[in-house]
């Protein structure tokens, strides 16, 4: 995933503002300019065409579902659930927001249209980016002796499964989001772990909580 400055990450909330607030005819290199205090020189150098800002912006967004992965952590069942939460509520966070609701409903709109790359970029810069992260995190949980699964593909897609459930759908159509995203999280994590937590991650959680 790229790493953008926080000029950059500055530019690219304006952007996502001008999409939500005037839908695609909005978004132009002039208006962002304009919007953001910066020349179109820079968007250039920064993003290139527009099917480079579009995908800058979708990486950005999903960028804000977090794992909180750090290097050389030793992995305990409490902070496998802590950064599975973490994640849960970052990813409905996002696709409850008003940004992802207009960029995927835009994409729909856009799916008849011959040449629209929109959808393909959404996958690859936004959805499979997130998917990737979380299942790095879930392969650590294994490694560690935490989760189990066969099929890492499969036991992420349990776990999305049951932290969105139809919910996107729904937004996408009008209905609100959930009124507690910590909740939602909560409960498909103790459902994924049922499913696919070892007795190392049940025994490494008592402990925890007996030391409490």
């Amino acid at each position: 995933m790229p790493e953008f400055s926080p000029r950059q990450n500055e530019v690219l909330e304006q952007a996502l503002r001008l999409l939500v607030e005037g839908g695609e005819k909005a978004l132009t290199t002039s208006g962002l300019a304009r919007a953001a205090n910066c020349s179109k020189e820079s968007l250039y150098k920064w993003f290139g065409d527009r099917e480079g800002l579009l995908a800058a912006m979708i990486a950005y967004q999903a960028s804000k579902v977090r794992t909180q992965e750090r290097s050389g952590e030793r992995l305990t069942a409490p902070l496998l659930r802590d950064h599975l939460e973490l994640f849960a509520r970052d990813l409905l966070e996002v696709l409850s927001g008003d940004v992802s609701l207009a960029l995927n409903r835009l994409a729909i709109g856009q799916s008849h249209r011959e040449g629209s790359k929109l959808g393909k970029l959404l996958l690859e810069h936004g959805r499979r980016q997130i998917d990737r992260r979380a299942m790095a995190l879930m392969d650590q949980g294994k490694r560690a002796g935490l989760l189990r699964f066969d099929n890492a593909d499969a036991a992420y897609h349990t776990l999305y499964g049951l932290i969105v459930s139809d919910l996107h759908v729904r937004m996408l159509i009008g209905e609100p989001g959930l009124k507690d995203n910590a909740r939602q999280a909560q409960k498909a994590v103790d459902a994924f772990l049922v499913l696919h937590g070892t007795h190392n991650q049940s025994a490494d959680a008592q402990r925890a909580s007996a030391g409490r």
